[in-house]
């Protein structure tokens, strides 16, 4: 008796996993042994099955819960604030139509057509396999820090409770280096004092220390809110798609209606209108400034959340002829109008602060980063002459939740990857390890230098490695796989042609303004600081070597498909594997005679008609 495995459809059996043995029956006139039997193991085909939205609008509300997010809430209006206002906008949109959104539709057409995720994807072009890795090393290094940010935020809605809220007064263990932030007076004779709401934060809630004196021990009250908030985005990702998809509605539509609540509230204050302003008030010589469109490039990639993989494992669990067009267009359409409307609501709310301590130089109230949230943004509610609490309860409560839906997503990156290498194993088993590995890792930002840390991570991996793969990701669709087949492909998944745009932008634009971008960006680096101190040399080593662990997944993976293939043509390496298509065999089948009948038709043309075709795309 002879046991083989058999290809995927040799054997249908109705799906039931099994051994099975088969008869051959015939004769000798056929040369065939009468009598012969084969064991067949039949793989469980519900393991081979990857999991499915419930509904397309889980889809676009995943989307939107991960699109929108704390970038859009804390990190936009400080940066269109210090890169030219108004002027800001300029490069902002123009770098979302030529970079933001062409990079996102691509995410979503590679993750559906494929039904793969980030790492699996690259059988398009298995050098490029470490772009996947990577991008997977950058997003877990981001995942953790992102859960240190929400556990400030739980500690903050929390203390929101109280009847007197904490970072309102002076306490007595500051001193006279403290001004009260509920004073109306004019605070031009301040000096060197800081607010009760930057003590606070800085003193009660970090006990922040030099880091040259080491980390020192994690806060209780922190690690208590990261175990709360991971105990969160568990309960959210147990199940998968299937929990994923139920908790999106929530995760996407509450922000909005907290943000609406704290517009209307912002705008009607005294003064606000001048922070508003303020605000959107264009400095025109700014758009000139390379720093202002690398500042605009490094937003859309926070904002919209493109080479993080999260877009192509979502767009992975679609059916394979979902409209993903048009969920592209509504997603950084959202995503846009949401980082307008936070804007006005926050420099509203700034703006009357600035005219509750009587001041109208309103960039003495505006902080960068986390101290735009944990600390402008609490000193003017505690100016607030009613409801400081509610307001505050909701505004952290908005935060939390914009900042869940993010995670969610960088979760699932991980976990679908893990997945797809281990079917067997269940989807809650790998959810608990990851959350516990992720609070563990986490409690590193709950120590004293825990914010250096988080700077310090951030810009290595959550800017530094994406820009540089992102670069690459873009090269190796469209000038690798190329623009034609990459086109054809989403013809045969829509049904229709991407227009101009979309090829001009893949082909040309996109992977050009990103190199420019990069260039720029290693031409102009300048060692990172924090709270404007150096850091030191060890730290900036760790930083770098994050840098070339990450970066460097991309040389390795050449060299060893390179390796891989050493007896074939170099190009091989470069080309897409057998099995990249669609996931479904008979859907496989199709886009295979898709693929013939679009190369004999390319065959049969003349050179001018190609030189045409090459500027504007096979019809």
């Amino acid at each position: 008796m002879r046991q083989s495995k058999p290809k995927d459809n040799d054997i249908d059996n109705e799906g039931t996993p099994g051994i099975y043995t088969l008869s051959v029956i015939s004769d000798s006139r056929n040369n065939l042994d009468i009598g012969n039997s084969t064991t067949v193991l039949v793989s469980d085909q519900k393991e081979k099955e990857r999991a499915k939205w419930g509904s397309e609008l889980e889809f676009l509300m995943s989307c939107v819960a991960f699109s929108v997010g704390l970038g859009n809430v804390w990190r936009f209006p400080y940066t269109a604030y210090e890169n030219g206002g108004g002027a800001f906008l300029i490069p902002y949109i123009i770098v979302l139509f030529i970079i933001g959104k062409p990079i996102y539709y691509m995410e979503m057409i590679l993750g559906q057509f494929s039904s793969r995720s980030c790492i699996d994807i690259w059988s398009i072009s298995p050098a490029f396999k470490g772009i996947g890795y990577g991008v997977t090393m950058a997003v877990f290094a981001v995942v953790t820090y992102y859960s240190a940010l929400m556990a400030l935020i739980v500690y903050y809605m929390i203390a929101s409770f109280q009847s007197v809220l904490p970072w309102s007064y002076c306490w007595d263990d500051w001193g006279d280096i403290c001004f009260n932030n509920t004073l109306t007076s004019n605070h031009t004779n301040i000096g060197n004092k800081s607010s009760s709401a930057e003590l606070y934060f800085r003193k009660v809630v970090l006990n922040e220390t030099n880091i040259d004196n080491g980390l020192g021990l994690p806060s209780w009250k922190l690690v208590l809110s990261l175990l709360a908030s991971w105990a969160f985005v568990y309960g959210v990702i147990s199940k998968g798609v299937k929990s994923t998809g139920k908790f999106s509605y929530f995760l996407a539509l509450f922000p909005y209606i907290i943000m609406i609540c704290l517009l209307i509230r912002g705008v009607t204050l005294n003064g606000a209108i001048n922070g508003i302003i303020f605000l959107f008030k264009p400095t025109w010589n700014k758009i000139f400034d390379p720093s202002v469109w690398y500042a605009a490039v490094t937003q859309s990639f926070f904002s919209l959340g493109v080479c993080f993989g999260a877009v192509t494992m979502y767009s992975s669990y679609n059916n394979f002829d979902h409209n993903v067009s048009r969920d592209c267009l509504i997603v950084t359409t959202m995503d846009l109008c949401t980082s307008l409307i936070a804007g006005t609501t926050i420099f509203g709310i700034l703006g009357n602060l600035a005219y509750e301590i009587g001041t109208d130089d309103i960039s003495t109230v505006v902080r960068a980063g986390t101290g735009l949230a944990f600390i402008s943004y609490p000193e003017a509610l505690a100016k607030f002459t009613a409801a400081q609490q509610l307001f505050s309860v909701l505004f952290f409560l908005m935060l939390f939740v914009l900042g869940i839906g993010t995670t969610v997503a960088f979760s699932g990156v991980i976990i679908s990857i893990i997945k797809d290498q281990f079917p067997r194993i269940s989807q809650w088993k790998i959810s608990a390890y990851f959350c516990f590995i992720g609070f563990l890792i986490g409690i590193v930002y709950c120590t004293p230098g825990g914010q250096y840390i988080l700077n310090l991570v951030d810009y290595f991996c959550g800017t530094f490695i994406l820009v540089i793969l992102a670069s690459f990701e873009v090269i190796a669709i469209s000038w690798i796989y190329g623009i034609d087949n990459f086109i054809d492909d989403v013809e045969f998944m829509s049904g229709t042609r991407p227009s101009f745009y979309w090829r001009f932008c893949w082909g040309i634009l996109t992977p050009i303004s990103l190199f420019v971008i990069l260039i720029y960006f290693l031409c102009s680096y300048a060692p990172l600081t924090y709270n404007n101190e150096y850091y030191p040399n060890s730290a900036y080593a760790a930083g770098w070597i994050l840098l070339i662990i990450g970066a460097s997944q991309l040389p390795i993976w050449i060299i060893i498909s390179i390796l891989n293939n050493k007896n074939a043509p170099l190009s091989v390496a470069f080309i897409a594997k057998n099995d990249w298509g669609p996931k479904d065999k008979k859907r496989f089948k199709k886009w295979k005679d898709f693929k013939e009948s679009k190369r004999i038709q390319n065959n049969s043309i003349n050179e001018r008609t190609k030189f045409i075709q090459f500027l504007f795309g096979r019809q």
